[in-house]
């Protein structure tokens, strides 16, 4: 398939050496220039190019980014046709990027971005940690799999997104519609907890969401005060996880 990857950090660049890897026709691009793009994200196959070149002609659109910064590339899909599938991999931290009324009164993360960019999209790769992601992948049958949640409204879309989380080495395990993709979201039990399937299904209803958006705030101030916020460069990922698991589930 030709996917375009917006965002390069740690989530958009396993995505995009792990498609790459998989025999796709993979574009990535950050909101520079192609040549600042590290070459390790390219290792796989995975080509630089600009953001406009990376939603042209596409069959699936990915977006990598910071949740805040979703309104800066909408103007990106005004020529994108609606047969694209676009999958959204951000969440909202407030303490980490700026606050957004809606999703401060409660909105579901997954139906703002879809509002912003005027077009369906699917919700995948939010719901797992980067270094999870990047190095705990294995093959399908595999009963010590790790699921990652989605979610979309489209049948189309769930179709391609549920095939893609499988080829990048997990079970993708299926939330519903977006409405419901907050089950999904930071502080949920699905969330960055690294369950199998049958894990996965056992808890995936016991999600409130009233509840999340204290958790999620005491989730930051845990580790900001253990180990100075939440870059991916300081972190204890074996912390994080039985933190996770702790407080989530």
């Amino acid at each position: 398939m030709k996917i375009g990857i917006l965002g390069v950090g740690h989530i958009g660049k396993t995505l995009a050496l792990k498609l790459a890897n998989a025999g796709h026709n993979v574009v990535v691009a950050n909101s520079g220039s192609p040549e600042n793009i590290d070459p390790a994200v390219l290792a796989t196959g995975a080509i630089a190019v600009t953001a406009q070149q990376a939603v042209q002609d596409k069959e699936v659109i990915i977006i990598s980014i910071p949740l805040d910064q979703v309104t800066e590339v909408a103007t990106l899909f005004a020529a994108v046709s609606e047969e694209v599938t676009v999958i959204d991999t951000s969440n909202y931290i407030p303490a980490r990027d700026s606050e957004i009324e809606e999703l401060e009164a409660g909105q579901v993360e997954s139906l703002w971005v879809q509002q912003q960019l005027g077009r369906p999209i699917a919700k995948a790769w939010n719901a797992i940690l980067a270094h999870s992601f990047a190095t705990k992948g294995k093959p399908a049958g595999n009963p010590d799999r790790i699921a990652i949640p989605i979610a979309a409204d489209r049948d189309i879309d769930r179709e391609i997104t549920l095939k893609l989380v499988n080829e990048t080495g997990f079970d993708a395990f299926d939330t519903g519609c977006l409405a419901d993709s907050w089950r999904q979201q930071p502080a949920a039990p699905a969330y960055c907890t690294d369950l199998t399937l049958t894990e996965m299904q056992a808890v995936i209803d016991t999600a409130e969401k009233d509840r999340l958006p204290k958790r999620r705030a005491l989730a930051f101030a845990i580790l900001t005060e253990r180990m100075g916020g939440i870059s991916p460069e300081n972190i204890d990922w074996e912390f994080v996880l039985r933190m996770s698991r702790a407080l989530y589930i």
